[in-house]
């Protein structure tokens, strides 16, 4: 994902949030893993929805650092993962995203950071 590397490069980001319920999120850290090899400037951080339950914790891959927002651990599980994904746009001035459809979590998400006046990278409009 060139854009990861442009935005490093070209507008200097060096910190990350990733979340962790999907293949894109799966696929973006392991972009970011390798990454960071070659600019040990960067950090990245998995956004938990959830709590990992502690018999699931030994299957999880070993991240940089997770972190679990303030305020989750009283959020219905259904809501959790809008309300981890508002706090990373809160958190950011970039969002990278592949959303093909104008409906569902992700156009949700995406939707969101525009109307915070973040700049949205959609991969899907870069591919399609």
């Amino acid at each position: 994902m060139c854009q990861i590397e442009n935005l490093i490069t070209e507008y200097g980001v060096n910190v990350f949030y990733v979340g962790n319920n999907g293949q894109f999120d799966d696929l973006v850290a392991e972009v970011l893993r390798k990454l960071k090899s070659r600019n040990p400037q960067i950090s990245y951080s998995i956004v938990l929805a959830y709590l990992p339950e502690r018999e699931k914790e030994h299957n999880q891959p070993s991240y940089t650092e997770t972190i679990y927002p303030e305020g989750l651990e009283d959020t219905p599980p259904r809501f959790a993962i809008s309300k981890r994904n508002k706090w990373m746009v809160q958190q950011s001035e970039y969002v990278i995203a592949y959303v093909e459809h104008s409906f569902g979590g992700a156009a949700q998400f995406t939707e969101y950071a525009r109307k915070k006046h973040r700049m949205v990278i959609n991969l899907a409009d870069l591919t399609g």
